[in-house]
């Protein structure tokens, strides 16, 4: 793939004019204001159909993992799995929204990406049926809002490693404890995958890491007003503490606290997996949209007798941005292609289209800055916002510097053939 075709581009068009319509008014009190962006949200799935699409994709799959699990209790060959559109028309029509809205409010995307997909994934890859039917379908639709919680006050990216929420069990429930931080979605999620660890009485590196579904309002559950941040205004984030939530073993994911090899921490590194290859289509709505600014800037203001556009110094930041546009459109390209093929990526793959365009985004945002001169720095320029908003892409999902060490532990693992192939 190597440009939109003719429907994907009538859908960009189409976003494009609800985003105009929609959102742009409504930046200030997007972005400074107590909107928080969920009725927005809800409002383009269902102009674009979205929310009905999702739930006809989650009725048929589930469906085929109903005859699946039918046919191996009746000891029969399961049905294969349905056949892949060739086109990847499912993940493009998920990557335009995403790329449009970054253009404008990153913010909403991060919002709406931790809903329907990281709460979803979760659940969706090592919940039972009933579990997926509980909660996905209104999770992919936006009619509940969802939080994904690992993050907690002393950890990181050592998330695993420095984790001290716990479950302990009680009879045939669960206890929760613990607290949560950077939660996007957390002042007010519906619903909430925690992850913690089993309490057993054993070293804390030594405990399982489980997964639990809670809803809002359970008894011991606390979620906090939005915290102040640097940038993604339009994407609440909040703190969550849990003091003695009881819960039943039909809130565990999986229902066991043994999910194989690995057990939590793999479905938490593949919900990972999947966060961080959505980041090359938030990338690219940044960097299309500060070319665009930067571009009409520097026809339109004059220094010097002439348009700065005539600087060699100036052509040559909007050369580099078109640059980073390019290779960052051919990552959200090769995603759409991966997923066509029915193949993932590798952790590797998506530290490396992480790595790379969450750089690229934030160089360009801040060049964009530098382009504009004191303008850029005043809130009334555009680029003053998604440059902030651009930073955290470094951050979250994990580091550069995580990424950086994915990669290059694949590549050792590996060896030479394949590291240059």
């Amino acid at each position: 793939m190597f440009e939109w075709t003719d429907e994907q581009q009538m859908v960009r068009d189409a976003v494009r004019q609800f985003i105009d319509k929609e959102i742009r008014p409504h930046l200030e009190e997007l972005e400074h204001g107590d909107l928080p962006p969920y009725d927005t949200l809800r409002r383009m799935f269902a102009m674009f159909g979205m929310d009905v699409a999702a739930r006809d994709r989650f009725a048929r799959q589930i469906g085929h993992e109903r005859a699946v699990a039918d046919a191996l209790a009746r000891g029969e060959a399961p049905p294969e799995t349905p056949a892949r559109d060739g086109d990847g028309g499912a993940s493009s029509l998920t990557m335009i929204p995403i790329i449009e809205l970054c253009r404008v409010c990153p913010g909403m995307v991060t919002a709406m990406g931790v809903s329907m997909g990281l709460t979803s994934a979760a659940i969706s890859s090592k919940g039972t049926i009933a579990q997926k039917e509980r909660w996905v379908p209104d999770l992919l639709t936006l009619d509940k809002i969802g939080a994904w919680a690992i993050t907690e006050p002393d950890s990181g990216s050592d998330a695993f490693g420095s984790m001290k929420s716990t479950a302990r069990r009680d009879g045939d429930e669960y206890l929760l404890n613990g607290s949560k931080t950077f939660i996007t979605n957390g002042p007010y999620a519906d619903t909430i995958v925690f992850i913690c660890k089993l309490d057993e009485g054993n070293p804390p590196s030594e405990r399982k890491v489980l997964s639990f579904v809670l809803d809002t309002g359970m008894p011991g559950l606390e979620q906090s007003k939005p915290l102040r941040k640097m940038g993604m205004h339009s994407s609440p984030t909040g703190q969550l503490f849990l003091s003695d939530v009881r819960v039943g073993r039909d809130r565990l994911i999986g229902e066991t606290e043994d999910l194989g090899t690995g057990g939590g921490r793999e479905g938490a590194k593949a919900t990972f997996l999947q966060e961080r290859s959505g980041v090359a289509a938030m990338a690219l709505g940044i960097i299309e949209e500060c070319l665009d600014l930067s571009i009409a800037y520097a026809r339109d203001r004059v220094q010097f007798g002439q348009p700065i556009g005539q600087f060699q110094l100036i052509q040559d930041k909007l050369a580099r941005m078109e640059v980073a546009r390019l290779n960052v459109q051919n990552l959200v390209f090769r995603v759409i292609e991966v997923s066509a093929a029915g193949r993932g990526m590798s952790l590797a793959e998506a530290s490396a289209m992480k790595l790379y365009s969450a750089r690229a985004a934030t160089e360009v945002a801040m060049e964009a800055v530098q382009l504009f001169g004191g303008n850029g720095y005043m809130a009334e320029y555009r680029v003053e916002q998604l440059a902030r908003d651009a930073k955290v892409l470094q951050i979250y999902a994990g580091t550069d510097e995580i990424q950086i060490t994915h990669i290059a532990k694949d590549l050792l693992r590996r060896g030479p053939s394949r590291a240059v192939s």
